[in-house]
């Protein structure tokens, strides 16, 4: 009898327990965390001082209207009328806005000078590009692009055009799209658009009143 009850305590102390309820820590032991707070830290905050700051320092760089541009480095006359042209021209206008340093001159408008700009008449200025830089030079064709690429950061675009014969090349295309954009953009030929502008010309000075 003492056999059987030594044997069966024996088996009963060398069954194996339950190791998931056995792993289980002390409930004293047990440490719970909070989850972290999504409210940002009072003192992480701008202040007001700072925020006036920030403002100030954003108000005194924003650029003047390129119209108004003291410190121009290229003066662009473009055709203000040539839709195609002035796809390329906002294009510019925006990226001079980080620049301020392309002056823009639409040679369309009722104020444009020639005097202002080395003498240059609107007729000329609409057979093909041109740019004048602040020392008074005068360029044109595929070189005043360059030049105005130049000064808002994008050279490399133009950059193989100073190359020979790269340039040449360059130049006959853009001279085959000069001579024929009016009708590519279906305006009428330079001859009745100097007749209008004429026109609007006499209306002008006769009545003080530009309108065609």
């Amino acid at each position: 009898m003492a056999l059987r009850v030594a044997a069966s305590a024996s088996r009963l102390s060398s069954r194996p327990q339950n190791p998931s309820f056995l792993s289980l820590p002390h409930p004293n032991t047990l440490k719970f965390h909070n989850p972290p707070s999504h409210q940002p830290r009072l003192d992480a905050l701008p202040s007001l001082s700072q925020r006036r700051h920030v403002r100030a320092i954003t108000e005194a760089t924003a650029l003047e209207p390129d119209e108004e541009l003291k410190d121009w480095k290229i003066k662009m006359l473009y055709d203000g009328d040539c839709p195609l042209c002035m796809r390329e021209v906002n294009m510019l206008r925006e990226r001079n806005k980080s620049y301020g340093t392309i002056k823009f001159v639409d040679i369309g408008s009722d104020d444009y000078s020639p005097e202002d700009n080395q003498g240059l008449h609107y007729e000329t200025v609409m057979g093909r590009i041109h740019a004048i830089l602040s020392d008074g030079t005068v360029v044109t064709d595929v070189e005043a692009f360059r030049r105005l690429y130049e000064h808002v950061g994008l050279g490399w675009v133009y950059a193989i055009t100073k190359y020979e014969p790269i340039g040449k090349i360059a130049d006959s295309v853009y001279g085959f799209w000069a001579k024929y954009r009016l009708q590519i953009t279906g305006r009428p030929p330079i001859e009745e658009i100097l007749e209008a502008r004429r026109k609007k010309g006499e209306l002008c000075k006769d009545s003080n009143a530009c309108k065609m």
